[in-house]
């Protein structure tokens, strides 16, 4: 409950967000949090977890889960299993490698599949069966732009974004009439340290300044501007709000796909 007795939109709701110990993660966890609900986060590295448990207060748990891995997401599952989790918000992900298609490894391919999809069906498959049942839940898939327009030299990221939105779209179709919405979140370009990386190996591939890789790369947003990440976490629980929002793909990206 807020100071004025006003019922905050996910009072009594508990929310799962992978990939919550720090970034996009985190500041989705904060906004959740502050419309009322308690919030589990999970990922790979204890410390940072517990880092950000501590930084965000008592609503708010943790547990060490690679959403790549299905014996991890049983277990994670199980550890959860006297939890009603309502809210599922699928955002673990990694970068990729930064290089033309015929330089990338095939065990570099797997790495970003397994984590960017393989770990989203996992988790759905994992986390759904209990909101159907229920007749209610709602499930955010963080996706990106970068699946919907080209992006030079990273073809896993992107094909792997792609296969999240055809996820979630078909899975909206299944699970929507059992009174489970799905919808993906894609944001454009985020501030913070993935990027600065991006333009760290871009500069170094072509010989430009990181400067130029930056400008070259914000230059295509109608904004002139990267998102930030309390954006990110803003628009998860605008979705969350939007009941008749279902099947649905949201960019949020500065204008990147429009230009």
């Amino acid at each position: 409950m807020s100071g004025t007795g006003r019922q905050l939109p996910l009072s009594g709701r508990t929310a799962l967000v992978s990939g919550g110990g720090s970034g996009l993660g985190r500041a989705i966890a904060r906004a959740l949090l502050a419309d009322g609900a308690r919030v589990v986060i999970t990922g790979r590295d204890e410390r940072t977890l517990k880092e950000t448990a501590a930084l965000l207060g008592p609503d708010v748990g943790h547990r060490v889960c690679d959403v790549s891995r299905p014996s991890d997401v049983e277990a994670l599952a199980a550890s959860l299993a006297d939890e009603e989790i309502s809210v599922l918000v699928n955002n673990a992900g990694i970068a990729g490698p930064v290089a033309p298609l015929t330089e990338i490894s095939a065990r570099d391919w797997d790495e970003v599949f397994d984590v960017n999809v393989r770990g989203v069906f996992l988790m759905c498959r994992a986390f759904l069966p209990a909101m159907t049942e229920r007749g209610a839940g709602d499930v955010v898939n963080i996706a990106s732009v970068s699946g919907k327009r080209p992006l030079l030299r990273r073809t896993p990221y992107c094909a792997s974004k792609m296969a999240v939105i055809g996820l979630t779209t078909t899975l909206a179709g299944e699970v929507g009439p059992l009174g489970v919405t799905v919808n993906s979140l894609s944001p454009g370009p985020v501030a913070g340290p993935r990027m600065e990386r991006n333009f760290r190996l871009e500069s170094e591939r072509t010989g430009s300044t990181y400067a130029e890789a930056e400008e070259a790369f914000v230059s295509r947003a109608a904004l002139g501007r990267m998102v930030m990440e309390e954006e990110v976490g803003a628009a998860v629980s605008a979705m969350l709000r939007m009941r008749g929002l279902c099947g649905a793909d949201i960019d949020l990206s500065a204008g990147m796909v429009a230009r």
